[in-house]
C-alpha cells in the first residue's frame, strides 16, 4: 500500500486526512501541537504525529518512510515551515505538493499591510481598543504598541502555550479570549461589541480560516479591518485539485462529487420581515446582498432581491434543496422566508433536508410582532395560531386563551375567521386585522367579530383576537348546564350525575391530547367534559338511542366542542372503525361489557378504562373483568344533595354508583 505525508493542523489538512480514512492509502499526518492531534479522527490507515520538525528531521523522515509524495497543507502564514518542507522534499527526492487556501476579496473598509512589523507601526498611531485575531505566535511583536495591556484584546486557541505567551507579554486575563473556532459573523460581532473594539486585526486566512465572517463583522460594527498581507505563496493546488490528483494516482474512491464541496456551500435561511427593506434587520439585508443566489416564492423574491441578483423560484422544501444542489456555480444561497424563520415558517421542514450544507438562520420580524407594534400592545400573553393551510381547533384555543394571534390564508380569510368567531359565540370579541403589513398599502382595522364578518379583507392578513369570556376548567359541571330531554316513551335520557361524573373523570386521568371513547354517552355530559379536558385530543361519543343522539348533538353545539364526534350505533360494532383510544368511559354497555373492553384493549393494550354501574348485574360483569388487568380498582360513590321543603332544607340520597378503573399499572403510574 502506498504511503503519503500530510503536514496539516489546518482545516484543509484535517479534511484531507478524513478523506483518506478507509481508502487503500496510508497517510502520516504531521501536526505541531497536541491540540491539533485531537482535531483529527484516528483511523487504521491514518497515523498522526505531533512534533515540530527541522528541515533535517523532515529529510530523514521522508527517506525512512519512503513517501510517495508530501502534501503541504500548512497555514498560509507559516512561511518558514513551508520552506523547510519544500527543502526537505528536494533533499530526499520526494514529490512536493502545496495545497493552497483560497483568498477573499477585501471590503472597502479594509487596510492592508505587508507584514506584522507594518501592522505594529500602523497600530502604534491608532487610537482606541484593538481586537487582535492573528494568533499567539506574533503576540510579542504587538506588545510594543502604546497602551498594549489596556487596549489590546487577543483571541487565541485554548492552549497552555497560547496563554503563556499572552501572560509573558503582560496582557491581563480579562483581555484574552481563549476559544476554538469556527466563529460565525454574529459571534465575531458580539466579541467586537464586548471589547469595544475600534479596529479588528486579522490575516487573510481565506474562507476556511473564517476571514469572510470577520470582515463582515467589522463592516457591521462600523470599524476598519487591518489585514496583514499573506507571505508570497508558492504555486500550488486547491483542495479539490489535490483530491482529484490522489484519486487518479492511487485509484482512490471518491464519494459523489458535490458542487464545490457542500461544507463550503453556505445556505442562509433569511426571515425578511413583513414587507419592504425597512422591515428587515441589518443582518438580513447584508446576508441577502452578499448572496450569490436567492431562492423562494415569487412574492418574497420581488421584495428581497437586489439588482441583477440571480433568483430561483421554489416553495416546497424538497424543491429548494434540489435547486441548491443543482446549481454548483453558486457558493452562498439565501432562502427567503416571510416574517421570522421560527414562526410558522417552512424552515422547520427544510432544515433536516440540508444535511450536506452549512446552514445558518437569520431571524426576522414576525407578523405577530409587527401587528402588536402597530396596535401599541404587548404580545407576551398572546398565543399564536395558524389557520393558513392547517387544521386548527380555534374554539379550543379560545377556551384556553384570552388573546390569540391568528394567521389566516386564502381569499378573505380574515372575514371567514370573524364569521367563525360569531358562530362559536364569540361575536363580541375584539378583532384587529393587519392587511399587507409592511407594504405601502398597509391597513389595520379593528372592531367586533360580528361587525366585521361581512367585510372583505386582503388575503395577506394577520389577526389579533381578544375576548373576555371565562371558561370553567374544573370537571364536574352542574347538571343544569346540560340540555336534558326525554325518550319517545317519556323516560328521561340517562345522564351521569355531577358527583359521579367528577369521580369518573378524575379516575380517567385525561391528558390534553387524549383520544377518548364514551360508550353509552346518553346526554353527553361525560363526553362534553372529556372534550373540554382534552382540547387537543378527540372524543367519540357512542350512542344507540336516536333521541339521545339528537340531544347529544345539541349539547355539542351548546358547549362548542368541535373535537367531540357523535357516533350512532351499538358498541362494540360501532367502535370497530374508531381510532385506538387512550381512554374509555363506559356508562352503558347494553350487556356487551366484556366485548367492549376486549375491543378497546385490542386497539390499545395500554388503554385506561373507567366504567360505572348501578345495577348489581353490571357490578358483577365489571367485577369479573378485574382479573383481566394488571391493575384495577372499584369505588362506591354515595351522594346526597339538599332540596328545600318549606322552610327546611332536606338531604335526598342518590342511588349508590360503583366506579371501576382498569389499566396497565406500569403505563399509568
Amino acid at each position: 500500500m502506498s504511503k503519503i505525508c500530510i503536514f496539516g493542523g489546518t482545516t484543509e489538512g484535517r479534511k484531507l486526512a478524513e478523506f483518506i480514512s478507509g481508502q487503500p492509502l496510508e497517510a502520516w499526518v504531521s501536526v505541531a501541537t497536541d491540540y491539533g492531534e485531537t482535531l483529527i479522527d484516528a483511523a487504521e490507515n491514518v497515523r498522526v504525529s505531533v512534533a515540530r520538525l527541522t528541515a533535517g528531521e523532515m529529510t530523514e523522515l521522508f527517506r525512512r518512510e519512503s513517501f510517495a509524495c508530501v502534501i503541504d497543507a500548512t497555514h498560509p502564514y507559516a512561511a518558514a515551515v513551508t520552506e523547510n518542507i519544500a527543502e526537505a522534499c528536494r533533499e530526499a527526492d520526494v514529490e512536493y505538493i502545496r495545497l493552497l487556501r483560497e483568498g477573499d476579496q477585501l471590503s472597502e473598509n479594509a487596510v492592508c499591510v505587508s507584514d506584522t512589523a507594518a501592522a505594529v507601526e500602523y497600530l502604534s498611531r491608532f487610537e482606541g481598543n484593538i481586537f487582535l485575531s492573528t494568533g499567539s505566535k506574533e503576540i510579542a511583536a504587538y506588545s510594543v504598541i502604546p497602551g498594549f495591556a489596556e487596549r489590546v484584546y487577543v483571541r487565541v486557541l485554548p492552549m497552555s502555550a497560547s496563554l503563556e505567551a499572552c501572560e509573558r507579554c503582560g496582557l491581563p486575563a480579562a483581555h484574552v479570549l481563549a476559544l476554538q473556532g469556527p466563529f460565525s459573523e454574529e459571534m465575531n460581532l458580539a466579541m467586537l461589541h464586548d471589547t469595544h473594539a475600534a479596529i479588528l486585526v486579522t490575516k487573510d486566512s481565506g474562507a476556511r480560516g473564517g476571514f469572510p465572517e470577520k470582515a463582515a463583522a467589522a463592516e457591521r460594527a462600523g470599524i476598519p479591518l487591518l489585514v496583514v498581507g499573506r507571505p508570497p505563496q508558492r504555486e500550488g493546488r486547491s483542495y479539490e485539485q489535490v483530491v482529484d490528483l490522489l484519486c487518479e494516482r492511487f485509484a482512490l474512491h471518491r464519494p459523489e462529487k458535490l458542487p464545490v464541496s457542500m461544507e463550503e456551500t453556505l445556505v442562509s435561511i433569511v426571515g425578511i420581515g413583513t414587507g419592504g427593506a425597512e422591515e428587515r434587520t441589518l443582518r438580513a439585508e447584508n446576508t441577502l446582498r452578499q448572496a450569490d443566489c436567492l431562492i423562494g416564492a415569487e412574492r418574497m423574491l420581488r421584495a428581497a432581491a437586489h439588482a441583477n441578483q440571480p433568483c430561483l423560484k421554489a416553495i416546497a422544501p424538497e424543491d429548494i434543496r434540489d435547486l441548491i444542489r443543482a446549481n454548483p456555480q453558486y457558493r452562498r444561497f439565501a432562502v427567503v422566508m416571510s416574517g421570522d424563520v421560527g414562526f410558522f415558517s417552512g424552515t422547520r421542514k427544510l432544515l433536516p433536508l440540508l444535511d450536506r450544507e452549512r446552514v445558518e438562520l437569520v431571524p426576522g420580524l414576525s407578523s405577530m410582532v409587527a401587528l402588536c407594534a402597530r396596535l401599541g400592545t404587548s404580545y407576551e400573553d398572546v398565543t399564536p395560531l395558524s389557520l393558513h393551510g392547517r387544521e386548527s381547533d380555534l374554539e379550543a384555543a379560545l377556551r384556553q386563551h384570552r388573546r390569540l394571534f391568528v394567521l389566516v390564508g386564502g381569499e378573505n380569510g380574515a372575514g371567514q375567521l370573524c364569521r367563525r368567531l360569531t358562530e362559536a359565540g364569540y361575536g363580541d370579541a375584539r378583532v384587529s386585522v393587519g392587511e399587507q403589513l409592511g407594504y405601502a398599502d398597509e391597513c389595520v382595522r379593528s372592531g367586533r367579530a360580528d361587525e366585521l364578518q361581512n367585510c372583505r379583507f386582503h388575503s395577506l392578513s394577520a389577526v389579533l383576537v381578544e375576548h373576555t369570556h371565562r371558561t370553567v376548567v374544573t370537571h364536574g359541571l352542574r347538571d343544569e348546564a346540560f340540555l336534558r330531554g326525554k325518550e319517545s316513551g317519556g323516560r328521561s335520557i340517562p345522564m351521569t350525575k355531577r358527583e359521579v361524573r367528577a369521580v369518573a373523570l378524575s379516575a380517567l386521568e385525561l391528558c390534553a391530547d387524549s383520544v377518548c371513547w364514551d360508550v353509552g354517552a346518553g346526554t353527553g355530559s361525560v363526553s362534553v367534559e372529556m372534550a373540554l379536558q382534552a382540547p387537543m385530543g378527540s372524543v367519540y361519543a357512542v350512542e344507540k338511542n336516536p333521541d339521545a343522539v339528537e340531544l347529544l348533538e345539541e349539547n355539542v353545539r351548546r358547549f362548542r366542542t368541535p373535537n367531540l364526534h357523535v357516533i350512532r350505533g351499538l358498541a362494540p360494532a360501532a367502535c370497530e372503525e374508531l381510532p385506538a383510544p387512550s381512554h374509555v368511559f363506559i356508562g352503558g354497555s347494553s350487556g356487551n361489557m366484556e366485548e367492549i373492553i376486549s375491543l378497546a384493549r385490542r386497539k390499545n393494550p395500554h388503554v385506561r378504562i373507567v366504567a360505572t354501574a348501578i345495577a348489581l348485574e353490571t357490578v358483577g360483569e365489571l367485577t369479573a373483568c378485574m382479573k383481566l388487568f394488571p391493575h384495577s380498582e372499584a369505588v362506591c360513590v354515595s351522594a346526597a344533595s339538599s332540596r328545600q321543603a318549606g322552610s327546611y332544607h332536606l338531604m335526598y340520597g342518590q342511588n349508590p354508583v360503583y366506579v371501576f378503573t382498569f389499566c396497565d399499572e406500569e403505563e399509568n403510574k
